[in-house]
């Protein structure tokens, strides 16, 4: 390695190791979050320094193989064989070894040296587990370091062992694993084929490895690659060897299996571990149900509680008096300035830095149950109950973050490994009628239900979650058809949580809507004011008002009038903007003359239309930015298109039952 170069270090291992507690741990806010190019899967990367050297640091995703069955194993494979990093870090778990060591059988097969960092050393303690790392290095073959990440426990012996291996004190004689005897023969004379033709930087012993386990990737790539009747030769000897998959994973599992022999002693037969108690109960399909219940509740009310109070008392001391300032300064200078200022950036932009409270709490909160290991048990419990709407149990919590905003529900999706499940929770997160929909629902249903406004606003929440599991079924089944994945996931042992590592996810994801505010918010926000007072001055004769009156037509299918319509169209920026723009263009503000011009003007089957509507009408801005950020503008326009659809179809169906019925 030249040395002016900066060393480059990949961080490897399974989910639920602790590679986010040692990432955060190294870099602290020296890291940089951003995607994979081409990929929507979450990059970080970052730098340290040992001795005066600066260390460039990759996390790779997390992985349980480097075999082609997702996006995220393709990524880390590619990574190390085409960037070639100076060490890979393999950090496992060493409370659960046996399981986390398949992911390193496979990544000492490649190139790059490899240290082991046996991390959570101190909950296989409590396991009873004892492991000589002596015997373990000796069985590897490769550099080994025990930690505990969540205590800060041999951070500074792995970063000091990375530091020997790049200047060369480091002596890497890995034992890799073999494969079955009955086909060794069989991986050879595929290696000996394959060799002259294989392209570089891919090792010909790895890539004849992975065409015996029938990679799809390798496979097309070496069909590519070798000539016609080369590719017909390898091509029989692997169909004649279709089993040929058995027989590598059986090799890699024996040697794990003498590793363990070797190093670790288990338990005595019997002994029952604390995780295996908390599972009985957390792990339950009736009580692990109710405590899922218990726990979000506690979270829900713990961040609205605290939340809301602040959300108000930033909006009453600051950005009213701020928009009120900015509007009595401006106003002799140019009235339109100062609406442009206290209106658009203050009232559209700034509402929404309001709800930081409330995302920095939840954010918190989730991430103390994902570093606790609980996250995992909530999934595994919610996984039969989201299945009809082809999904499973980790979509749950993101749709359940949606009843506070759907913006952190669309965020929450990237905790989904599956691609398909990502998407498809995406595109149903904003169909959650948010705390902004509810308040416009409970504004509106005493105006035209009266003493029966509290049924009438469960049932309007009830159609909204039918709305939404049968809009799953259509779009898994008509639109994700062939994509479905299988539900596998390891349940993590639980062990105390990192204050660190909670802090620096609440600081990265607060700075990510932060920069979405800026970037995206504010200057929509300032569009739709814009619309919404030019060319006249007035709602009545702008832009917005005149898109109503063009859009009428297709409102009268539902009930609804150019002003019901136009109070729609403003609630893309907020939803509680129906009601303003409703007070704006009633020609009264929000009070009780707005509550009795609205009972006057529109009838009760028009009220529960508009009700219907607003609850499943397009998302927000904030939501559709951060739909395009995470699934990208083709699949946020059909989002859009999907959700307007549905919208107008039960808006309709809603006006005219309810016309049947006599409202």
């Amino acid at each position: 390695m030249r040395s002016d170069r900066i060393p480059l270090v990949a961080l490897a291992g399974q989910p639920n190791v602790g590679k986010s507690t040692v990432f955060n741990l190294l870099t602290g806010l020296s890291q940089h979050v951003g995607n994979w190019p081409g990929k929507t899967i979450e990059r970080r990367e970052g730098t340290f320094i040992c001795d005066g050297r600066v260390y460039r640091l990759v996390d790779l995703p997390g992985t349980y193989s480097l075999t082609a069955n997702s996006a995220e194993e393709v990524i880390a494979r590619e990574f190390i064989v085409r960037e070639k990093p100076d060490v890979v870090v393999a950090l496992v778990d060493a409370a659960i070894l046996e399981r986390s060591l398949y992911l390193v059988a496979e990544l000492v097969s490649l190139p790059a040296p490899v240290i082991v960092g046996l991390n959570m050393m101190d909950v296989a303690h409590q396991e009873g587990l004892e492991i000589d790392v002596q015997k373990l290095e000796a069985a590897l073959g490769v550099r080994v370091v025990p930690m505990s990440a969540a205590h800060n426990v041999g951070v500074r012996e792995l970063v000091e062992a990375v530091d020997q291996a790049v200047r060369g004190e480091y002596l890497y004689a890995p034992r890799r694993p073999a494969i079955r005897a009955d086909h060794a023969e069989v991986l050879a004379e595929i290696e000996r084929l394959v060799s002259p033709w294989t392209p570089s930087p891919y090792p010909p012993h790895w890539v004849a490895l992975k065409l015996l386990e029938g990679d799809e990737e390798i496979t097309r790539l070496m069909q590519a690659h070798l000539p016609a009747e080369q590719w017909e030769t390898v091509h029989k000897i692997l169909k004649a060897h279709e089993d040929a998959l058995v027989a590598v994973a059986s090799g890699r599992y024996e040697w794990i299996r003498q590793v363990i022999r070797a190093a670790v002693s288990r338990p005595r037969r019997g002994q029952i571990s604390l995780t295996e108690r908390l599972d009985r109960w957390a792990a339950h399909p009736f009580w692990g149900l109710v405590i899922l219940a218990g726990i979000l509740g506690l979270a829900f009310w713990l961040t609205y509680t605290v939340g809301l109070p602040l959300v108000d008392l930033l909006d009453a001391h600051i950005l009213q008096p701020l928009a009120g300032l900015s509007r009595a300064g401006l106003e002799p200078i140019s009235p339109w300035l100062a609406g442009l200022v206290a209106d658009g950036l203050i009232g559209g932009g700034g509402f929404m830095l309001t709800f930081l409270p409330i995302l920095v709490i939840f954010f918190a909160i989730m991430g103390i149950l994902e570093d606790v290991g609980y996250m995992a048990r909530a999934a595994y419990v919610m996984d039969g109950l989201m299945h009809p709407m082809g999904l499973h149990g980790k979509s749950f919590l993101p749709l359940f973050l949606g009843f506070g905003c759907n913006v952190p529900a669309v965020l929450g999706t990237r905790v989904i490994e599956s691609r398909r499940a990502r998407l498809l929770t995406a595109l149903l997160a904003p169909l959650i009628p948010c705390t902004a929909r509810m308040t416009v629902v409970a504004f509106l249903t005493p105006i035209f239900f009266g003493a029966a406004a509290t049924w009438v606003s469960w049932g309007v929440v009830l159609l909204s979650l039918v709305v939404l599991a049968a809009s799953g079924m259509v779009i898994s089944r008509v639109f994700l058809r062939g994509e479905r994945a299988a539900f596998i996931m390891e349940l993590p042992l639980y062990h105390i949580p990192n204050p660190r590592t909670i802090g620096l996810f609440v600081w990265q994801r607060t700075a990510e809507f932060l920069r979405k505010a800026v970037t995206v918010i504010l200057p929509v926000s300032l569009l739709v004011w814009a619309l919404s007072v030019l060319p006249g001055g007035t709602m009545e004769n702008s832009y917005l008002a005149w898109l109503g009156y063009r859009l009428e037509p297709l409102g009268r299918l539902m009930g609804l009038d150019w002003r019901l319509v136009v109070a729609l169209l403003s609630s893309f920026i907020a939803k509680e903007n129906a009601i303003a723009t409703l007070g704006v263009v009633m020609g009264t503000g929000e009070d009780a003359g707005l509550a009795r011009l609205l009972a006057q003007a529109y009838p009760p089957a028009t009220g529960l239309a508009f009700l219907a509507v607003q609850v499943l009408f397009i998302p927000c801005v904030a939501t559709v930015a951060a739909l395009r950020q995470e699934v990208g503008w083709r699949w946020t326009l059909f989002n859009l298109g999907f959700q307007l659809t549905v919208a107008v179809v039960v808006g309709a169906a809603v006006y005219w039952l309810a016309r049947l019925g006599g409202l």
